[in-house]
């Protein structure tokens, strides 16, 4: 969950890599769908036993768990942003889609006062939020900032 820097011989040179995942989103996303889980697997149980006039049989409990699971397996989508860098550039993936981009195509690495994200700017008044790096960790975020921009400072500097 916190921070991976892994130091790896590469020729002559050593390469630093990070990674970053969100740190309370995780625990946020898996408490949900904890409590998903758990609300349609009871609901699933006592499905039997209402008097609305509709018959419940094993198959529509069977359905409301799985339904359960599904749902959950959604909100656990947002615990898989993450953000790995190294000398060469950045990928990131959020909740969905991965983009990898070199450090000549960033600008810079900024999180604006009151963004939620950190983000990659880049050219053309054009930017990326990254998911993983997000104003809740707090000191976290702030860690996981420094250690892309010192990367990126130092991709800039060798040309």
């Amino acid at each position: 969950m916190s921070a991976v820097a892994d130091k790896r011989k590469v020729g002559r040179q050593s390469e630093t890599r990070v990674v970053y995942r969100p740190r309370r989103l995780i625990w946020m996303a898996g408490s949900c769908a904890v409590v998903v889980i758990a609300v349609f697997s009871v609901v699933a149980v006592f499905l039997r036993e209402s008097n609305t006039g509709v018959v419940f049989r094993t198959s529509d409990q069977v359905a409301m768990i799985v339904l359960g699971i599904l749902i959950a397996a959604g909100i656990m989508l947002w615990a898989t942003p993450r953000v790995v860098a190294d000398a060469d550039g950045v990928e990131v993936r959020n909740v969905l889609v991965k983009r990898y981009y070199a450090w000549s195509d960033v600008l810079a690495i900024s999180f604006p006062d009151g963004a939620s994200f950190a983000r990659l700017e880049l050219p053309y008044d054009e930017y990326y939020a990254m998911m993983a790096i997000q104003a809740v960790d707090r000191e976290y975020a702030v860690q996981a900032v420094r250690a892309l921009r010192k990367l990126h400072r130092a991709a800039h500097a060798d040309k």
